[in-house]
């Protein structure tokens, strides 16, 4: 599968914008539409940078299902949408681009009965996104429209909570529908400790 490492950590059902202006990643794309193979995997890159190879890459990831290229003055413009999870079996040769053997990961299941479990993430989740926009930007604001169906909704919690990458990364691996959401929920109240300390007293 041909390979995208990034900086940031892709979920099931989140949404991907990118712009590509690598001659790797360019010869990519334009061989995946060509092949009418509009999915590529993405990875959290361990050590190093996006740009210029040479980097490090963590084993888990998500591939992403191509939704709309575009391109103007040797950028393309890409929206993609997280699909189904991976593990990394053998990276192979990276001329011209990363490329990799992957094994694709079921699909975690819904259980109605987590529909208490579903509700109490998202109060969390968004709670902590109200709080944590008093202090930063966010990149997701705590009254953003989710998905109808529960396990993309799952997901996109998990996408918007105000995490880090290797917080998000934990919650890719998640084994279970009710994993994926008690991580996402305690790590997300851990979280707010950071976001509901009071300001310093200004010193006269």
């Amino acid at each position: 599968m041909a390979m995208f490492p990034l900086g940031s950590v892709l979920l099931p059902a989140m949404p991907l914008h990118l712009r590509v202006f690598e001659e790797r990643y360019l010869l990519m794309l334009s061989e995946l539409v060509a092949a009418e193979d509009a999915r590529f995997g993405v990875v959290l890159i361990e050590r190093g940078f996006e740009v210029g190879g040479g980097d490090h890459r963590f084993g888990a990831g998500t591939v992403a299902d191509i939704l709309q290229v575009a391109a103007e003055d040797g950028v393309v413009g890409l929206a993609a949408q997280g699909g189904r999870r991976f593990e990394v079996v053998e990276w192979l040769d990276g001329t011209p681009y990363p490329r990799a053997e992957v094994r694709e990961l079921d699909d975690l299941e819904w259980d109605d009965a987590l529909a208490p479990l579903l509700e109490e993430t998202e109060q969390v989740v968004r709670s902590t996104l109200a709080q944590a926009s008093e202090f930063a930007e966010t990149g997701w604001s705590p009254d953003v429209e989710l998905a109808d169906e529960p396990m993309p909704r799952c997901w996109q919690l998990a996408g918007i909570a105000p995490l880090g990458d290797l917080d998000r990364l934990t919650l890719l691996r998640a084994a279970s529908t009710e994993e994926l959401l008690r991580l996402t929920a305690e790590l997300t109240r851990d979280a707010r400790v950071q976001y509901s300390a009071p300001w310093p007293d200004d010193e006269a």
